[in-house]
């Protein structure tokens, strides 16, 4: 099975790019980001007619996550238990929740697409609702993964942290005054894999950026950030064959300044031996 990320930024704008690289790449299941749409807005006509069912939670022209998959997908969930909310300028527990996650079980694997909050500013009430997502999702994982630890799971999507010096390459981001590199923002990316889960894309994808802003030039010059993950379970990531991060995506005309990222499952109980080579 091939599982895929993508912020797509605007499914409506990028419909024909996306469901061209499903087709093109044969993906079974792609979840993603920044759909900007809700659910009945969603173009699901050209979805459908390349054979893929869609399942969108959107709530507006902001946020919104979605799946397209070939197989069935089941136990939808559109936010996770503690999943903390946000409204500008207002203050407490009961904020409303934004479009920023969607669960599905495909081939007995839990998959999530996410779109973790941006910050803004290290001072703007916006990133500590990130620090506090990111925890409270943490803690729903492992929840999950105590109360049913031989189901593979994953986490997809944009994460909106570079996890190391080596995941930033755009110079406008400077440590200390800048989102996405902070301290307590990597240490909130660390906890997951301290956790159990682990990037599994990583150890055969060891280098590469996955989102160029569209400012300054910054794709032609490569200073992109490396801020789109899929972070799995071991059960998961002993599955996985191969993985790609498909920087061709970022060319072309009117392209999302995120590209897709990819992995190849084994099927469940396949050996390594039966495993496609990687060179």
């Amino acid at each position: 099975m091939r599982v895929a990320t993508w912020n797509v930024n605007s499914i409506r704008t990028r419909v024909g790019r996306v469901v061209d690289w499903l087709v093109r790449e044969d993906v079974d299941v792609l979840g993603m980001q920044e759909i900007k749409c809700r659910p009945e807005q969603f173009p699901l006509e050209a979805f459908e007619s390349a054979g893929y069912e869609v399942i969108a939670h959107g709530l507006n022209q902001w946020n919104g996550v979605a799946f397209a998959s070939r197989l069935p997908m089941t136990d939808v969930e559109t936010s996770f238990r503690g999943q903390p909310g946000f409204l500008k300028g207002a203050e407490g527990p009961d904020q409303p929740l934004e479009a920023r996650a969607i669960g599905v079980t495909v081939d007995g694997i839990r998959l999530w697409s996410l779109y973790v909050p941006n910050g803004r500013a290290l001072d703007d009430p916006h990133y500590t609702y990130k620090l506090d997502w990111l925890a409270r999702l943490n803690d729903e994982t492992q929840r999950w993964m105590s109360a049913h630890s031989s189901m593979p799971i994953a986490l997809m999507g944009d994460w909106n942290v570079a996890p190391t010096d080596d995941d930033m390459g755009d110079p406008s981001f400077v440590a200390g005054e800048s989102t996405h590199i902070s301290p307590p923002e990597r240490a909130a990316f660390a906890r997951f894999l301290d956790s159990g889960l682990s990037d599994v894309v990583r150890p055969l994808v060891p280098r590469g950026y996955t989102f160029w802003d569209y400012k300054q030039l910054r794709f032609p010059r490569d200073e992109g950030m490396r801020i789109d993950f899929i972070l799995g379970s071991s059960a998961f990531a002993e599955r996985v064959s191969e993985a790609r991060i498909h920087r061709e995506e970022r060319k072309g005309d009117s392209p999302s300044d995120h590209v897709p990222v990819s992995v190849d499952l084994t099927s469940d109980g396949e050996d390594d031996l039966d495993r496609p080579m990687i060179f």
